[in-house]
């Protein structure tokens, strides 16, 4: 009868609810020393999984962020052959230009004019720096 279903649905309902408290190490006190241990168990099961998941997710985090960066040092190299193709002497200015304002400074060379923007830094990164490669451009820098 429903009654009789009602009932059990209840019961279930408390189980559930008592359990949940247990999981949140709430109401511990009736519980005999073989079901803390497996409580802990099921924690620490529990536990491993969410590390495991994080890692996972760490991980791929990680190999997003490489590709991105191989993806800007290609950018950085193809930039730097274009500069080097429209003439050394521009290149080389641009790579000496100073950044004393927020906004950019403005370097002529040549009769062309180059509006240059300093590397925007919102916060300082707390990692290793990226050694520079053979030919002295940081990977992951674009000009």
């Amino acid at each position: 009868s429903w009654y009789h279903e009602m009932s059990k649905l209840r019961a279930k309902f408390e189980a559930l609810q008592r359990t949940q408290r247990h999981l949140l190490g709430e109401d511990l006190g009736p519980l005999s020393v073989k079901e803390l241990q497996q409580l802990e168990k099921q924690l620490e099961c529990a536990l491993s999984q969410a590390r495991q998941r994080k890692t996972q997710l760490m991980m791929e985090q990680v190999e997003e962020l490489r590709r991105k960066e191989r993806h800007l040092g290609e950018m950085n190299r193809q930039l730097r052959h274009k500069l080097e193709a429209e003439g050394s002497s521009n290149y080389r200015t641009l790579q000496r230009a100073a950044w004393p304002a927020p906004g950019g400074t403005i370097v002529e060379h040549d009769g062309a004019t180059y509006h240059v923007h300093p590397p925007s830094h919102s916060a300082a990164m707390d990692c290793e720096p990226t050694p520079a490669s053979k030919n002295n451009f940081m990977l992951g820098w674009v000009l």
